[in-house]
């Protein structure tokens, strides 16, 4: 199956820096593999995941539909992301600065979606996604384009100074030098979500389960900025 034919998902509390959504994306962006009306273009009102029913698991992890323990009707209770854009004041959309520092007020939370679209350098070496706890790392992310002539996505948590045990076995690398890109955070109770240019990519587990405690998104390294938006799925 095609990942990246994808369905998409409604969001809320839109909250955005920088440009425009994904070229050809709606105006609500969406994580890869979740139901929706409207519709991906192309795709029948309201299906289900091929083969399966309205409201399909998610890919390659069959037996748990959607997000655990959680209703399929509007209005999933949980906290209200700050409304706003996001980034310096008068930066022109298509600019944002990296360095990229976002503050989370309500911290992260079931259901927080983070789409991040930009495009790495020519000459990339690496590039960081940090969510953080104060001064710990409670998600770290690490692409890396030539570590001994591999390419490797490394995953990580440091938690009182101390990092804990990398992360790297990937199906793919999915980010190109010079390309731009789509990245998806999805925030579970259990776990980060990952998907690159509508494909699911990996899962984190959280190290750190106080998600309310994780106030801060930090972007750097080999790549430019367009936008960057926190919403809540539904």
């Amino acid at each position: 199956m095609d990942l990246s034919d994808a369905l998409d998902f409604p969001q809320q509390n839109n909250q955005q820096a920088g440009g425009p959504v994904w070229p050809g994306q709606p105006a609500n962006p969406t994580w890869p593999g979740q139901p929706a009306n409207p519709t991906w273009p192309a795709q029948p009102n309201q299906p289900g995941w091929p083969g399966q029913p309205y409201q399909p698991t998610w890919p390659g992890q069959p037996g748990q539909p959607g997000q655990p323990g959680q209703p399929s009707a509007p209005g999933w209770p949980g906290p209200a992301p700050q409304a706003g854009p996001y980034g310096a004041p008068g930066q022109a959309p298509g600019a944002l600065t990296v360095p990229f520092d976002l503050p989370l007020q309500s911290g992260a939370y079931n259901k927080m979606i983070i789409t991040i679209i930009g495009e790495i350098k020519p000459n990339a070496k690496h590039f960081t996604v940090n969510l953080n706890r104060g001064n710990d790392i409670a998600f770290h992310l690490n692409p890396r384009f030539n570590e001994d002539g591999k390419q490797v996505i490394v995953r990580n948590s440091m938690i009182g100074n101390q990092w804990g045990k990398e992360e790297r076995q990937i199906p793919s690398f999915p980010f190109v030098p010079g390309k731009p890109f789509e990245l998806k955070i999805l925030c579970t109770d259990t776990e980060f979500k990952v998907a690159v240019n509508k494909s699911h990519l990996l899962e984190y587990k959280h190290r750190i389960r106080e998600l309310n405690q994780i106030r801060a998104l930090s972007i750097f390294n080999d790549l430019t900025l367009s936008s960057v938006n926190v919403e809540t799925l539904q």
